[in-house]
């Protein structure tokens, strides 16, 4: 909606008695409200039948478009999981470990207040070099973010075409050619993608995945998985299907995680006869040797993977210009939204982005740090799971402006430094006072207002967004509540004279969330 058209639900007065009105009472008051990208308007309400219901049709559309990009809101309830009853926040570790032949899974206790209130569940695996991650999906859409290394990962979707060729596993001259003639004398799959550190990667709910280490280092992805998202229409329980392997060995207190094969309940000649293969097949395809879900290779994996990068980009630079022309007419973008079906959803649609393409950061500051937003607008697929990532950087001392978030619950995971993080909860009172640092995770709930200063050695961190369309109202700089308030406001609310209300209004009048230390922060010892 552009910033100087009226609001339907604040502008519009329905003229039909039989309908609800929601003009305030009385008509005399006078209502002032700072919202982002919205202006007031003085604009009297249509007294024609026709304005009417245009102005029912607008409220309907209105609705319908909230709950397509906030989780259906007209459609479903807050469980008993769902409550939020956050009195404390505490920053957490990971309560669960499986160890795997090639590598670990750590997953942190769902049953943590802060995670059954935002609705996810948050993993953390680590993949040795030359081990393979087995194909496996989940119950819901997924960010993965990779902290460190680089590898391939394969996303498959049901009706994309297999548009990759890789060299065929025929041993000798005589069998590819005998293989030739049926068709199979090259392995076709569909798109692989290379990952390195940095990289966010969308994963939609229901996608096979695998993932392989061909580097020289670890590889470790921090995952949230957004449990309430409307596309899960099971419980709030993390659920991972996999392709192969078995389960691990398992350490923690989580006793109700358990992954398995799905192939291992199956009738052994049923599977055969749908897959047409020799019933050996069928129970290697069943077996559980013990060496967990990621395994080390017997044979050496070559797929093919493009490393052009010019290519992908212009492609969908082209891709992007063609979308934002049929925006221009489209009310949205998200599950419902008007694009050309599955060819330009998924199978086409790039499924990662670099966070830390300094280039692209959304704020930027010298003295404080920058922050870069992938949202739907940078990585159209988050538009379809609904979800977001920030990539943060805060410079020794620097203050992460107090504000909250009017659209979604964060996570947040620590991966560098450390800092002093607040969140202030409805009550007035502290539900977060903690100093974090590398490896912590720890939620802001939607609306709570949380700051946060760095340490004397910076602060990194990248949080997960449980929305498309992140949006958040700082409290102090250019952006902040206290500019768009008059100063009349403000020297009556708090009851201070025009002078300090000016200091409170336009002091970071050039900076905004990322806030440079003062000389007095500076000079102050560490906690």
């Amino acid at each position: 909606m552009h910033a100087n058209s009226p609001h339907p639900l604040l502008h519009y007065k329905i003229p039909n008695p039989n309908l609800p009105t929601f003009t305030p009472q009385p008509s005399s008051a006078v209502l002032h409200l700072s919202y982002p990208n919205l202006i007031s308007s003085n604009n009297m309400a249509p007294k024609s039948s026709v304005a009417g219901a245009l102005a029912l049709f607008l409220l309907c559309f209105n609705l319908l478009h909230h709950a397509a990009h906030g989780k259906g809101y007209a459609t479903t309830g807050l469980t008993s999981a769902q409550q939020c009853h956050l009195d404390r926040i505490q920053a957490s570790q990971p309560t669960h470990r499986i160890e795997s032949e090639g590598g670990t899974t750590e997953i942190w206790d769902q049953k943590e207040d802060q995670f059954q209130c935002a609705g996810v569940a948050v993993i953390r695996t680590t993949i040795r070099p030359d081990s393979l991650y087995l194909p496996e999906f989940m119950n819901a859409p997924r960010l993965a973010f990779i902290e460190r290394g680089r590898g391939i990962l394969g996303i498959t979707y049901p009706g994309c075409p297999e548009t990759y060729h890789s060299e065929g596993q025929a041993g000798s001259k005589g069998r590819r050619e005998e293989a030739g003639e049926r068709g199979r004398g090259q392995d076709l799959h569909q798109k692989v993608q290379r990952i390195r550190r940095g990289d966010l990667v969308a994963i939609p709910e229901g996608a096979v995945h695998w993932c392989h280490n061909d580097g020289d280092e670890e590889l470790v992805a921090v995952t949230v998985v957004d449990l309430n998202n409307q596309a899960n229409q099971l419980d709030q329980r993390l659920r991972a299907f996999f392709l192969a392997g078995g389960q691990g060995r398992s350490e923690g207190g989580v006793s109700r995680i358990n992954f398995h094969n799905i192939f291992a309940a199956f009738d052994d000649d049923i599977l055969a006869e749908a897959y047409d293969v020799p019933s050996e097949i069928i129970r290697n395809l069943k077996r559980d040797d013990g060496r967990g879900f990621i395994v080390n290779p017997q044979r050496r994996i070559k797929v093919m993977v493009p490393e052009e990068q010019e290519k992908e980009t212009h492609f969908e630079e082209q891709r992007r210009g063609r979308s934002s022309r049929s925006r221009r007419f489209s009310p949205s973008w998200s599950r419902e939204g008007a694009d050309n079906g599955l060819e330009e959803t998924f199978c086409t649609m790039k499924m990662r982005h670099n966070m830390e393409t300094r280039r692209e950061s959304d704020v930027f500051s010298r003295q404080a740090g920058r922050l870069n937003l992938v949202n739907m607008n940078k990585l159209p697929i988050l538009g379809w799971i609904d979800m977001s990532a920030e990539r943060g950087n805060l410079l020794p001392n620097a203050l992460y402006s107090p504000h909250w978030s009017m659209t979604d619950h964060r996570v947040v995971y620590v991966t560098g430094g450390d800092a002093h993080v607040q969140i202030s909860g409805p009550k007035g009172q502290n539900v977060f006072d903690e100093r974090v640092s590398q490896g912590s995770v720890f939620v802001i709930p939607q609306f709570f207002v949380t700051v946060a200063r760095a340490g004397n050695n910076g602060f990194e961190w990248v949080s997960f967004k449980t929305s498309s369309q992140p949006m958040q109202s700082p409290l102090a700089g250019y952006t902040s509540v206290f500019r768009a308030l008059p100063l009349q406001i403000i020297t009556n609310a708090y009851q201070i004279s025009s002078r300090e209300a000016e200091e409170l209004k336009y002091n970071r009048e050039h900076q905004t969330f990322l806030l440079s230390p003062s000389r007095k922060s500076i000079r102050m010892p560490v906690a």
